[in-house]
């Protein structure tokens, strides 16, 4: 049946709210619903199948009559070819749906890169890890795998892109950390398994095709190879701050990251017993650490005091203040001096331990929570909790003025 058209724009405006529900009639089914409270509603009444139905064609004024029309007359052409259009409007609406939503996914997929998944790991793991550790990873990431895929949807990133990655890294004989880089990639893609953002691991499929990286034995210095090593210090040209440094960590003989990582705040120079409060979330055995200052590390911190006395860390890098000394700057010092694969820096504490054991003079007990090695003897470690402080100051003292006169016997 072909529609009337009796309504107007004027009709339809000036149409006033009834008492109650009323129809007013364009013609071939189609009329504006008025209701009590000045709403307005455009209806088609159809037959199809012997049913009447009715479908709602918008409301007033959103759907002018105009665009009412035009609905219904496309209704019309779908109850000719015997299709129900209210069905077909739920089917494009449901179309429309899931292109939306395939549409929210890919830009869900787009925004999950394997840059941003990892940091969402390393985000969760930052209460089990020390801030060194954090550090350590985060800065592992940043340099050897994000410049590669970091940018890429995780999703998207497959077994070639982590290999050419490690592969690359091997050319360059960091065996170590390209071993270090499978393993975390493997844990940023479990996570991710996880947290729903990817399907699968190509890491864990790269576990046995990588060079195993060669054991470090932390090579330590003989005590008889102290002296010549002191003079060689002494005379070798390093930049004032690193000597500082090598300095420190041989008088405290603590860990590289305890050194590098060290805060003025930390640093207690003006009581009666000096002391370095090493706090627990940067120690690796988790509790905090006591470095009892004596003479000689005194005066080497008011030394670094004229360097970095108004930053942060005590051994900030030269070029940028705000971050700590590269891990291989000691390390790298010792090689120039001639002490490759002869000594690391981490050894200074098993010399160290060796010739305090071997004095006679110190307690084991002293000497193990002075190198923060913390006691497997639960009871044991219970009766130790008085820590030997004032037994540690005065090794800390011995141990210090021993290297002295090392360094005299050396020259």
């Amino acid at each position: 049946m072909k529609a009337s058209n009796k309504l107007t724009e004027l009709t339809v405006r000036q149409a006033k709210p009834p008492g109650k529900v009323r129809k007013l009639s364009d013609g071939g089914g189609m009329y504006l619903l008025l209701h009590p409270n000045g709403s307005k509603y455009w209806r088609l009444d159809y037959r199809l199948s012997g049913k009447q139905q009715t479908l709602a064609l918008g409301v007033w004024p959103n759907v002018s009559l105009k665009e009412a029309r035009e609905i219904r007359d496309e209704a019309k052409q779908l109850i000719k070819q015997k299709i129900n259009p209210i069905d077909f409007r739920r089917q494009k609406e449901t179309m429309q749906r899931e292109i939306e939503d395939e549409k929210e996914r890919n830009e869900e997929i787009q925004s999950n890169t394997f840059s941003k998944v990892a940091y969402e790991w390393m985000n969760r793991q930052s209460s089990r890890w020390t801030e060194k550790h954090l550090f350590d990873v985060r800065s592992a990431f940043e340099r050897h795998i994000f410049p590669d895929f970091g940018d890429k949807p995780i999703v998207e990133t497959g077994l070639r892109d982590v290999l050419d990655t490690l592969r690359k890294l091997e050319s360059e004989n960091k065996y170590d950390a390209a071993y270090r880089a499978r393993q975390r990639c493997d844990a940023v893609f479990r996570f991710g398994i996880v947290s729903g953002v990817c399907e699968r691991n190509p890491a864990a499929d790269l576990k046995d095709v990588l060079t195993p990286p060669k054991k470090n034995s932390q090579t330590a210095l003989k005590p008889s190879e102290l002296p010549e090593f002191l003079h060689k210090l002494q005379e070798y040209d390093l930049h004032r701050l690193t000597k500082l440094a090598m300095y420190f960590i041989l008088y405290t003989f603590v860990r590289t990251s305890e050194l590098r990582f060290a805060e003025w705040d930390e640093m207690d120079l003006e009581s009666a017993k000096p002391t370095w409060k090493i706090p627990v979330e940067r120690m690796k055995m988790r509790r905090q650490h006591l470095v009892p200052l004596v003479h000689q590390t005194l005066d080497i911190l008011h030394q670094v005091e004229e360097i970095s006395g108004c930053e942060k860390l005590v051994f900030p890098q030269q070029k940028n203040p705000q971050r700590p000394m590269s891990e291989n700057t000691l390390l790298y010092a010792l090689y120039r001096m001639g002490y490759h694969s002869r000594a690391t820096v981490h050894g200074f504490r098993a010399t160290a331990s060796t010739i305090l054991n071997e004095s006679g003079q110190w307690h084991p007990d002293a000497i193990e929570r002075q190198l923060a090695h913390v006691e497997g003897n639960k009871v044991r470690a219970a009766y130790n909790r008085a820590e030997y402080l004032d037994e540690r100051r005065e090794m800390m003292q011995w141990w210090a003025d021993h290297l002295d006169s090392l360094k005299v016997t050396a020259s």
